[in-house]
């Protein structure tokens, strides 16, 4: 049922994402959660009467100007740079024609056409700070990672955030009249990190699609149309393949996990769900190279991006849904593979300590050594009553982060800023 949206909120959002489309397919390239989050997001926000247009850079000549996702939600394609897909690193130099194109189309339209901005990620930011400036809106940024936390974390074979990342962030904190955190650990971060201000910054939880990210009750029949046998110890990682999100301690992990347990060796499968991204791109082929030097090839299957209908049918078929990245501002995959009745092994870092409940939902380790994750995963593999427990505990945990849950606090949070910046300019006329 739609909702009306309460007064004194939005009727149009200027959401800004540079880097990456909500077109693509999460699990490539650059694309991942936040993909999932524009798009949730903006959905509830259009079913809630809130009209937003999603400015993204179109990376491909036959890209249309605009493209409609769904009624109220529209993506407009700003041709910034060649039409191709470039690396993070790259995009910096085109957020002058980005933010041209921006402000074009709001200069086509009556004037008041966004009552605010919503940028994601930091490239979006500088675009963003641009843009409400101008428009005489408030800005509204949501960081979804940021470079410091990411460089105090850094995974082996990783690259450290470069330098104009961490001076474009800080500028973008100071600008932004509201920052968006998905944890309380996350807002600490932007305060103690970044000097923000703790009246600028709110606390925002994702969330999962809750009507198709379910459990279902013939677990046998997904395996058997993913090509699974029925009895197996399915260790499911899905996201994007790069140093940050672990897979490598997957892999290592499953190794020491065959010696703890020779028994699981004509029954252990690892399937790994996504596309290479980051470092990995330039490097294919390096995960199978892992899993044949560890020795366990065979027990490796290697699956590309899917849709969000199939990636369901892969947290159902697994075991344990494993998560074992260095640094996670959330991790929308846990949470996802809960609300299907997984329970998720993670590590002990940033979001995931919200995103899953130890001991409840899911295990959460301590660190990336594979021999603590294998006795974790041992310990659970050999009790199918604890597995069950944690099966349960994972659906009503994962039940308390909907989507609508997260729109209306972004509703509130545009309101305030909005309300905010009215007082600011009726002072400043008063005086």
């Amino acid at each position: 049922m739609h909702q009306v949206v309460k007064r004194g909120a939005p009727r149009r959002i200027a959401t800004i994402s540079v880097h990456t489309s909500p077109l693509d397919q999460p699990g490539t390239g650059d694309a991942g959660g936040l993909n999932v989050y524009m798009v949730e997001v903006a959905r509830q926000l259009a079913a809630r009467g809130v009209e937003v247009e999603i400015f993204t850079r179109a990376v491909c000549r036959d890209t249309p100007p605009t493209v409609e996702l769904v009624p109220g939600v529209l993506v407009r394609n700003m041709v910034a740079g060649p039409f191709e897909e470039l690396d993070k690193n790259a995009l910096p130099s085109q957020i002058c024609p980005f933010t041209f194109g921006v402000l074009r189309t709001e200069a086509a339209h009556p004037p008041g056409r966004y009552d605010l901005v919503h940028g994601h990620y930091w490239l979006s930011g500088q675009v963003g700070a641009v843009a409400a400036e101008r428009w005489g809106v408030p800005l509204v940024q949501s960081m979804h990672t940021l470079g410091k936390v990411k460089n105090l974390a850094l995974a082996s074979g990783d690259c450290a955030e470069p330098a104009v990342r961490i001076r474009g962030e800080d500028e973008v904190v100071a600008a932004a009249d509201r920052l968006v955190a998905n944890t309380a650990d996350e807002a600490r971060q932007l305060t103690e990190l970044y000097g923000a201000s703790p009246r600028q910054v709110e606390t925002v939880s994702p969330g999962a699609d809750l009507s198709l990210f379910r459990p279902v009750p013939d677990t046998a029949a997904v395996r058997r149309r993913l090509g699974l046998p029925p009895d197996a110890v399915v260790l499911v990682f899905a996201g994007r393949i790069q140093p940050l999100k672990g897979p490598d301690v997957a892999l290592r992990a499953a190794a020491s996990l065959l010696r703890l347990s020779p028994a699981l060796a004509e029954r252990l499968v690892v399937v790994f769900v996504g596309g290479p991204s980051g470092s990995e791109v330039g490097a294919p082929g390096r995960l199978s190279a892992l899993a044949s030097s560890l020795g366990i090839a065979g027990h490796v299957r290697f699956e590309p991006p899917c849709a969000q209908r199939e990636l369901a049918d892969w947290y159902r078929a697994a075991t344990m849904v494993l998560v074992p990245s260095h640094s996670e501002s959330f991790g929308l995959v846990a949470l996802e593979a809960q609300a299907c009745g997984t329970p998720v092994v993670a590590a002990a870092v940033g979001g995931l300590r919200t995103a899953v409940r130890d001991g409840f939902s899911g295990v959460l380790v301590d660190g990336h050594d594979p021999e603590a994750w294998a006795r974790v995963l041992a310990g659970l593999a050999a009790s199918p009553l604890r597995l069950a427990e944690l099966s349960r505990g994972a659906v009503a945990h994962a039940s308390g982060f909907g989507w609508p849950a997260t729109a209306d606090r972004l509703v509130e949070v545009y309101t305030g800023a909005m309300a905010s910046m009215g007082s600011a300019v009726a002072g400043r006329v008063r005086a």
